[in-house]
C-alpha cells in the first residue's frame, strides 16, 4: 500500500493532531459552563470584559468565549476529516491566535473593546496556541514518504 492511498490520509499526523486540538477546544468549551470549574460562574456575562467568570481560576470567560470555543472545536473536527483541512485548521488557527494575541496586547483589559473578555493569562495562552498550532501545521504539512508509511 503507498502512502496516498486513503488508509495514508485516514492516519495521517495532521489529522490526528487537528482532531486532538479540536477536541481540547470542544472540552474548554463544555467547561466554561461547569460552575466550580469555571469560578465566579455567577458573575458570568454574555460578553464584555465585565464578566468575572474565570475558567479553572485563571482565564477569562464569557458566554460568547465559550461558544467561540465550541465553534473553534467543531470546525476542526469538520476540516480534519481531510488532510488540506487539517493543515488549514492548524495553521489558520495558529494565526487567528495569534491575531487574538496581538489584540489582546493592544487593549485596555477594561475597555469596550475586550468584548471576548481578555485577560494576561489568556494573551500567554493565545500566544502558545499561535506558535504550537502554526507549527504543527507547517511540520505537518509535508506528505508521507514510503518511509514514513512503514
Amino acid at each position: 500500500m503507498t502512502p496516498h492511498t486513503p488508509n495514508a490520509a485516514r492516519t495521517h499526523p495532521a489529522r490526528t493532531a487537528a482532531m486532538v486540538v479540536a477536541a481540547v477546544f470542544l472540552l474548554v468549551g463544555i467547561l466554561g459552563f461547569v460552575p466550580g470549574v469555571t469560578t465566579d460562574y455567577d458573575m458570568m456575562k454574555f460578553a464584555g470584559h465585565d464578566s468575572m467568570a474565570m475558567l479553572l481560576g485563571i482565564f477569562c470567560v464569557s458566554v460568547l468565549h465559550n461558544i467561540v470555543h465550541l465553534l473553534f472545536g467543531v470546525v476542526g473536527f469538520v476540516l480534519a476529516r481531510t488532510v488540506p483541512g487539517a493543515i488549514n485548521y492548524l495553521i489558520g488557527g495558529g494565526v487567528v491566535y495569534a491575531v487574538l494575541w496581538l489584540y489582546g496586547l493592544v487593549i485596555d483589559f477594561d475597555s469596550t473593546a475586550n468584548f471576548v473578555p481578555l485577560n494576561t493569562a489568556d494573551n500567554w495562552l493565545h500566544l502558545f496556541l499561535a506558535i504550537g498550532m502554526t507549527g504543527l501545521g507547517l511540520v505537518l504539512r509535508r506528505r508521507p514518504t514510503a518511509r514514513d508509511a512503514r
